[in-house]
């Protein structure tokens, strides 16, 4: 029997992703059999991109208010306050699976569709990251993968014009059949210009701009709520297309026209296309609509009601708008030479119906497609490693000086210079800090203030005890905002896990939303926004839970701005927070030890937040800051030489913690500082109750620690740029 034969046995529903339960209910809410378009609504809509099913019970858990806090999440992106009647909206969002099958189009795609959704809510986007995660590089698709989604996404903003100006890569072997690819975008608008997705007005004509529509994507949203099997490769078609420079000619007709009070509510055609940007518009406003598909522009002769409600052909937008504004609107469109045709109207049924001429091709009730789409309670087993192993468990390096090299020359220690070198992080003019440090800065245009923005998470922590790892991945976040003296404002997050319908996985799921609540909760740094992407598996094989976090922070005067890089000789090098050397899953553990099931290190989230506190206090006399995470201390001292040049001169302090701990653990809470008044931050740490030793001096070309090390801060920097440009380079 042939794949097609197979495939004719299988219903239809289950083909589109339903199961016999959730077919069920269609059945119950339709009175009747639905027709393919209507299936293919139901399927897309209750798929787990676009419903959150086994999540939604959970996400409810998370804070997501907060003084600085304009619009939490269910919006397009999350908006905070930063003062003098501005706001930074900002969100992210996954792209994998099209990564994983088309790498160029998924990863440029992923960033057209985080740009829409921020500026459909009325903001100029001023930056954009991303966090990529790639199999071991031994694997025969990582090399084309990184050389595809890199290339994708500099394509992408650099045509655009918006500066790509950080990021995370990582590589792991759970990676090898499921690459990660997370977009985030951020952009600045007036806070009385935001503008929002609720429809309203009955007999309000609906809008569609941008390109037209096509045969791409469709099904994409059902496609990513799917594990991979044999089947990848033929997914190919599903995988949307982008065209950035149509992209840049939308935001400015956006913005114009947000410059007038024309609209009424905007949404983006994301996943699902006009079918959830429909529907959501609808939900909110408890309004139904009307669409005529006859009036929607294709790109393709003989496109069915189906293929267009379910394309997702980017760069394209739906608005409501105001009956009068309407000529206007148009003119606008005209000018920016897109399409705009209204193909549509609002009604008072609460329910969206599709005519093709005098045929009715759907008609369905709206709230079951969105506020009645099922919710999942899932049984979840929550595995957390908490067997904390003493320092002395791992042995001492035989040569601590090569062992620092090593680490700096690993694949995921290494410097990504290679990739943030093709994306344009200048263009606009604002970026002050550059990738490669702690946080990216970005000026708020015409302003004396900047946005720090960051995107992270660890990976083996959360595999390890998915509870500390979500408190780490927070906590980090907010380190790397405050190292550049920026006071942390909010989050939003990627939440990238395997199958949740294995209850180790839900588990996974379940104890990183607990500690990310957690940590969001004590550190006042609530989520405004997200996105879940689940069944990032191949062939029954899940990634490492991969809860990516992208945090936003205030500087309110660039002058306080501080970097990573030593300033000048002399200054004092002080250890902030605790040190433990606790070495737990740790770079050094895994990479010299050979321990991949060691717990991970705990987070105690009081002393982050004094930690913090005494360096946004003490912001003024600081010269330089790094936080400490990955590699530990020793290493977080040698990204401090190399982005300077200048070396340290190290004394070990009288501690009982043997020195390869104390070098390489990886306790959290922690900093590296520098300040030429030493006395002055000291007394501070002890005010506050905050740890704080000085353990050396800013000094010379090398780092220098009595007989154990004397390395060049030159051959430092040569081996951790080489790495990623000789792999790449074959």
């Amino acid at each position: 029997m042939g794949q097609a034969e197979k495939k004719q046995e299988i219903p239809l529903y289950k083909q589109f992703g339903l199961s016999d339960e959730e077919y069920g209910k269609v059945l119950e809410f339709m009175e009747r059999e639905p027709n393919m378009t209507e299936l293919g609504i139901f399927s897309v809509m209750w798929s787990e991109h676009c419903s959150y099913k086994s999540t939604r019970k959970w996400l409810k858990t998370l804070p997501t208010k907060g003084e600085c806090v304009i619009c939490g999440p269910g919006e397009n992106a999350g908006v905070v306050d930063i003062g003098d009647g501005q706001a930074a909206i900002f969100k992210m969002e996954s792209h994998n699976h099209p990564s994983y099958i088309e790498p160029f189009q998924g990863a440029a795609t992923g960033v057209g569709g985080i740009l829409r959704d921020v500026f459909t809510m009325g903001a100029r986007p001023v930056a954009n990251l991303n966090a990529l995660r790639f199999g071991e590089p031994s694997h025969p698709k990582t090399k084309s993968l990184i050389a595809g989604v890199v290339s994708g996404i500099g394509h992408y903003g650099n045509c655009v014009g918006v500066p790509t100006v950080g990021g995370q890569c990582e590589f792991d072997e759970s990676y090898n059949g499921n690459c990660l690819v997370n977009a985030m975008s951020v952009g600045i608008a007036d806070q009385d210009k935001i503008f929002y997705s609720k429809a309203a007005g009955i007999g309000n004509p609906v809008i569609y701009v941008g390109s037209k529509t096509g045969r791409d994507g469709i099904h994409g949203a059902t496609m990513a709520s799917a594990e991979f099997g044999k089947d990848a490769e033929e997914k190919r078609p599903t995988v949307q297309v982008g065209d950035p420079f149509t992209e840049k000619l939308l935001i400015e007709a956006c913005l114009e026209l947000m410059q007038t009070d024309a609209i009424v509510a905007i949404q983006d055609m994301g996943a699902a296309g006009l079918t959830s940007s429909s529907v959501e518009m609808c939900s909110k406003g408890e309004v139904g609509i009307e669409l005529w598909m006859d009036k929607v522009p294709c790109r393709e002769e003989g496109m069915t009601a189906y293929e267009m409600m379910l394309s997702e052909s980017q760069e394209r937008m739906l608005i409501i708008i105001k009956p009068e504004k309407e000529k206007e609107a148009k003119a606008i469109f005209d000018k920016w030479d897109l399409d705009f045709a209204v193909i549509g109207k609002l009604t008072d049924t609460r329910r969206i119906i599709l005519k093709m001429g005098k045929n009715i091709e759907a008609d369905l009730p709206i709230p079951p497609l969105a506020d009645e789409a099922p919710e999942y309670d899932r049984p979840y087993k929550i595995i957390r490693n908490t067997d904390r192993l003493e320092a002395d468990f791992y042995p001492a390096p035989a040569d601590i000086e090569q062992t620092i090299m090593d680490i700096l020359h690993s694949p995921n220690m290494s410097s990504k210079r290679w990739i943030w070198e093709q994306y344009d992080h200048m263009v606009m003019g604002d970026t002050i800090q550059l990738p490669g440090g702690d946080a990216a800065v970005v000026r708020v245009h015409g302003t004396n203030k900047a946005l720090a923005i960051t995107a992270d998470c660890t990976p083996r922590y959360c595999y390890g005890d998915p509870i500390e790892g979500g408190k780490q991945a927070v906590a980090e976040s907010w380190r790397n905002l405050v190292a550049t003296g920026a006071k942390p404002l909010a989050i939003t997050n990627c939440l990238n896990f395997g199958n949740p319908e294995k209850p180790e996985i839900m588990g996974q799921i379940v104890g990183c939303l607990q500690g990310m609540g957690e940590a969001c909760e004590i550190l006042d740094f609530p989520i405004v926004s997200g996105n879940v992407s689940l069944y990032n598996e191949t062939m029954g094989s899940g990634i490492l839970p991969t809860p990516a976090i992208g945090g936003v922070g205030l500087i309110e005067d660039i002058s306080q701005m501080k970097t990573l890089a030593f300033k000048k000789e002399e200054e004092s090098i002080i250890l902030v927070g605790e040190t433990t050397g606790f070495l737990g899953n740790s770079i050094y553990s895994r990479q010299i030890c050979g321990c991949t099931k060691d717990a991970p290190p705990p987070v105690n989230l009081e002393g982050e937040l004094l930690a913090g506190q005494l360096l946004m206090e003490s912001n003024e006399i600081i010269t330089a800051s790094h936080d400490i995470s990955d590699g530990g201390m020793i290493i977080a001292i040698c990204e401090m030489a190399m982005a300077s040049g200048l070396g340290a001169y190290l004394v070990l302090p009288k501690t009982e913690i043997p020195l390869h701990a104390w070098l390489f653990g990886e306790g959290q809470g922690r900093y590296i500082v520098t300040t030429d008044k030493a006395k002055l931050l000291m007394k501070k740490a002890e005010q506050l109750g905050v740890p704080a030793v000085e353990i050396g001096k800013v000094y010379g070309e090398n780092i220098i620690m009595g007989d154990n090390i004397n390395l060049y801060v030159s051959e430092l920097r040569r081996a951790h740029e080489s790495w990623l440009p000789e792999f790449m380079e074959g």
